[in-house]
């Protein structure tokens, strides 16, 4: 399966490897800045031959045989490149979010559809081991009927971080905590909480980051359709480091608690049917490199199965979306004042420029 890499910042020593392990054919690699490629490849230690772009639609136009194109950009653009690579007929993997703004959501969703090709949304944390054990169980209904769960992304987050590159923490090309560090989350406890959500009241706050255009604080009460409630936690204003990434789902027959640094530990795993299984689970803890966990390979690996089998990828575009929709409604509700209920329509990040601005 022929490939190619679009973005070699922070997050691309992580799309190489899941390249390597799963054996794909990298044909190119595409970034505004030549020295990137190199020091991607020197982090790597990827030495293969590959054609080098500065222009993706050069890229694409150049090397018609693609099958598989990921986008490892700035945010802002993430949805730009998805549906020119749709357009040309090209399974697309994204980095998170897909998009900024509700439009561009739900183009791409239609658009993979009516083109046929596959697009899927970097949440790569479902992939998780404990995420894993913890949707067996609820899909088996071992929970029984739910009643809430809950998403704390405690992070850090400094300046020299977002002095790395000038697209980070402004509205149109990143947004803020919620949209960048904490969507992972977000979108494990909607998946895990049933997806369909009624209403949501959020509260954003600028408090330590007045050098950035966006929020570095944002919660939010997520009432969904079948009854439960989920809370939301994000923020980047830690001191001094990253903390926790800790999912926790509450149903009548059940109670787990997901910790880590990146939601990959159990800490607590308790239901009333015990099982075999539930000994291995206690204490669960999966090692990883980074924050960013180990589930790029996994997903590569599911992408390319449904292109083979011609199925849904396990996070698909609808989810991609989803998140998106999610995080845009907390930022409506903040700004509002009042909650906001779904679904959400022609909300972008670029309308709350300036809700910041002292």
């Amino acid at each position: 399966m022929k490939f190619a890499l679009i973005g070699c910042g922070r997050i691309a020593c992580n799309h190489i490897k899941a390249v390597v392990d799963n054996d794909l054919e990298m044909v190119a690699v595409c970034d505004l800045l030549p020295e990137a490629i190199d020091i991607l490849f020197e982090k790597t230690g990827y030495s293969k031959t590959v054609k080098r772009y500065a222009d993706y639609k050069k890229m694409i136009m150049e090397n018609p045989e693609l099958d598989l194109v990921a986008i490892a950009t700035e945010s802002g653009v993430h949805a730009e490149i998805a549906l020119y690579c749709i357009e040309h007929g090209i399974n697309v993997i994204v980095e998170k979010p897909m998009a900024m703004s509700m439009a561009d959501a739900e183009e791409i969703v239609r658009r993979s559809d009516e083109m046929g090709v596959k697009v899927s949304v970097c949440h790569q944390n479902r992939f998780n081991a404990a995420i894993q054990q913890m949707r067996h169980a609820l899909e088996e209904g071992r929970f029984g009927r739910l009643s809430h769960g809950s998403i704390n992304v405690r992070w850090n987050r400094n300046q020299d971080y977002y002095n790395q590159a000038p697209w980070r923490g402004k509205w149109a090309s990143d947004g803020g905590c919620l949209f960048n560090q904490c969507i992972h989350g977000i979108d494990l406890l909607c998946w895990m909480l049933g997806g369909e959500v009624d209403e949501v009241y959020g509260v954003t706050k600028q408090q330590f980051h007045d050098y950035l255009e966006c929020e570095d604080i944002g919660m939010a009460v997520v009432k969904f359709k079948n009854g439960a409630i989920g809370t939301i936690e994000g923020t980047v204003n830690v001191y001094p480091q990253n903390l926790e990434e800790t999912l926790y789902l509450f149903g009548e027959n059940g109670t787990v608690k997901i910790g880590g640094k990146s939601t990959n530990t159990i800490d607590v795993w308790e239901f009333s049917d015990e099982k075999e299984v539930d000994q291995e689970n206690k204490g669960l803890q999966e090692q990883t490199a980074n924050i960013y966990g180990n589930g790029h390979t996994s997903l590569y690996a599911d992408v390319i199965d449904s292109i083979k089998n011609n199925r849904k990828p396990y996070v698909d575009a609808v989810a991609g979306r989803n998140a998106v929709e999610m995080i845009l409604a907390i930022y409506q509700s903040s700004a509002t004042g009042v909650p906001v209920k779904l679904p959400l329509n022609g909300t972008a990040s670029t309308d709350f420029i300036g809700r910041f601005s002292k």
